[in-house]
């Protein structure tokens, strides 16, 4: 901004505006382009200036409402007015460090009002309240602020290891509660299926014993036509012999048999036949009385 051109012509290239003295004193702004100047009149090209967006990063460290010491990364990005070239050009001899005194200023009256969560989560109202303070200030020194970015927040190391400690614990109390639920289903699920299973067990046993009486009755029916002279209880003795003979053959036919018999004989079949019979004549007798 202090070059000073003695020439008879001078070139102000793109995206940049050039601050034009006579004698010293402010003349006028120079658009790009080539511009004629008298040095015998006084004239001269007294500094350009860049219309770019320029970028600042600027690191602020300040502490929270719950003392907790964090860095702030802020972001701004500006540029020159054209139309007010000449006040960014005479007003600031260093503007980077006026607007970093500012962001400073602003950030640290602001954080320390608010918890650390607060602020990750309200991070875009701290740049807002930024722009707000430097579009006011700046713009009377020729300035436009246009954005400010709140790039990072940065905790202490050792809160930023707490805060992971407590999410990990956080996410292993729910995985567990997950976990509980899963084998609470499974649990529930399993008793559903082994009271089906005992269910259709009951259904099949109910059947093979409906069955099985069905059988009785008609090879009853058949030997006492075929046969004459026997009597259904001879019929059943005969039937109960015979499955117990084939129960000691099959028992005899498997080698990983693991049945203990205590000792007995054929005599013992026409006992439980007794008992059976006679369990069937109360049942029998129960159910008219209760009739």
């Amino acid at each position: 901004m202090g070059n000073v051109s003695c020439c008879f012509c001078a070139c102000v290239e793109q995206a940049n505006i050039g601050v034009v003295e006579r004698w010293g004193r402010f003349e006028r702004l120079a658009e790009p382009g080539l511009h004629f100047l008298n040095p015998f009149y006084g004239q001269c090209l007294a500094g350009v200036l860049s219309t770019r967006i320029s970028s600042l990063d600027v690191k602020i460290e300040t502490k929270t409402k719950d003392n907790v010491f964090v860095q702030l990364v802020c972001s701004i990005q500006y540029r020159v007015v054209k139309g007010h070239a000449d006040d960014a050009f005479y007003e600031l001899q260093n503007p980077k460090e006026q607007i970093q005194a500012y962001v400073f200023d602003v950030v640290r009256a602001l954080v320390p009002r608010m918890n650390l969560d607060d602020l990750f989560e309200q991070k875009g109202e701290v740049a807002k309240a930024v722009l707000e303070e430097l579009e006011k200030v700046m713009g009377e020194y020729g300035y436009m602020i246009e954005h400010i970015l709140m790039v990072d927040i940065i905790p202490d190391p050792a809160v930023r290891k707490a805060m992971n400690e407590i999410n990990a614990a956080q996410r292993l109390q729910l995985a567990s509660v997950y976990k509980g639920e899963a084998e609470k289903i499974l649990q529930v699920k399993r008793a559903e299926a082994e009271a089906e299973s005992k269910y259709l067990g009951g259904v099949g046993v109910a059947r093979q014993r409906q069955a099985i009486t069905d059988g009785l009755r008609e090879n009853i029916l058949n030997f006492s036509h075929k046969v004459e002279g026997t009597s259904a209880k001879e019929v059943i003795d005969l039937i109960m012999i015979t499955q117990y003979f084939d129960t000691i053959k099959d028992l005899g036919h498997s080698s990983k048999n693991t049945t203990v018999f205590l000792p007995h004989g054929p005599g013992h079949v026409r006992d439980i036949s007794d008992q059976i019979r006679n369990g069937l004549m109360e049942a029998a007798s129960a159910q008219v009385n209760a009739e």
